[in-house]
């Protein structure tokens, strides 16, 4: 007897492989694929604006790398002691002006070099309420703790935008094979009505673009937990977030549907080493603990040189 509805997921194509380079832009959880990513040694770009909940912010990103923009002061501003720039996460604010100039500017021009040669690039909207300046009618990436009144919350239009998105990856990178997904954390500051309402929005768009246009996939990380992983004991303390055996429950979902087979038994080392090079050992100077130091650093030199993408 099954207890649980499966859903069903469809073995894609291109594959990922070591040879692949995959762009990931979105919301907190394509952070949690990219880390699994980023582990086992595939070649990727993880959110160089931070987190981006919101399919404006993802498109304006993209849109400033189209146009080879280049920030300066008209486009950031000081508040609470410290630089921000409302297109980009916090994780880029700086003390010093220039400072968060040149982590803007570095990650436009890093995104444009990696996006020309991306074989994969994975957008993951999580909602689409969004957060309108008032000054400027742009809906923000963030609102860095500005006081409230300063914007207008709204349920915007969604379509158009990641329509554009794609399009503008297609134009920088025609043969890119563009992986959407919806983000299964639920945003219930928005309210529990309006978070289903935002989730199908974005999800009835991305069927649009996909049902629409070539190499555009889509994969349900969102429906995988909603039906999948519906209790309760597979979310964090705060009852939003997937916890890690959600995310390794749709990792593994994924990595059935879009990582080639080939790649298995490379990861298999990589684990090995990534385990090894995790270890605490009670003494450092024991000669046990040299030893096992040299053999790690062998079999680390070892794949390096028959898989050549991978780096340590």
């Amino acid at each position: 007897m099954e207890f649980r509805t499966q859903i069903p997921v469809t073995p894609q194509e291109p594959k990922i492989g070591y040879s692949s380079k995959v762009l990931l832009l979105g919301s907190c959880f394509v952070e949690n694929i990219g880390k699994k990513l980023d582990y086992f040694k595939f070649r990727n770009l993880l959110n160089p604006f931070g987190i981006l909940f919101h399919p404006a912010a993802i498109h304006n990103l993209l849109k400033r790398v189209k146009e080879q923009h280049v920030y300066s002061e008209a486009d950031i501003f000081f508040h609470n002691e410290t630089w921000h720039c409302y297109e980009a996460h916090s994780d880029l604010n700086a003390v010093e002006k220039e400072e968060i100039l040149n982590k803007l500017n570095a990650a436009v021009k890093e995104t444009a070099e990696f996006l020309k040669s991306a074989t994969h690039v994975i957008i993951t909207p999580g909602t689409a309420w969004g957060y309108r300046l008032k000054e400027s009618r742009e809906v923000v990436a963030n609102c860095h703790k500005v006081p409230q009144a300063n914007f207008s919350k709204e349920i915007t239009e969604v379509k158009n935008v990641l329509f554009e998105t794609s399009e503008i990856v297609r134009i920088l990178n025609p043969s890119a094979e563009i992986i959407f997904t919806v983000s299964p954390v639920r945003h219930l500051k928005d309210g529990f009505v309006e978070n289903q309402l935002s989730k199908a929005k974005l999800i009835t768009a991305i069927q649009e673009i996909v049902a629409s246009e070539e190499h555009c996939s889509y994969f349900p990380s969102y429906e995988i937990m909603m039906d999948e992983l519906r209790d309760y004991r597979f979310y964090a303390e705060d009852m939003i977030h997937p916890n890690s055996t959600a995310v390794d429950y749709i990792w593994e979902k994924f990595r059935e549907a879009w990582i080639a087979s080939e790649a298995s038994e490379v990861m298999k080392r990589v684990d090995t080493i990534q385990k090894g090079l995790l270890h605490r050992p009670f003494n450092e100077t024991s000669e046990a603990h040299q030893k096992f130091r040299k053999d790690l650093q062998q079999k680390i030199e070892k794949l390096e040189k028959e898989v050549p993408e991978i780096r340590f």
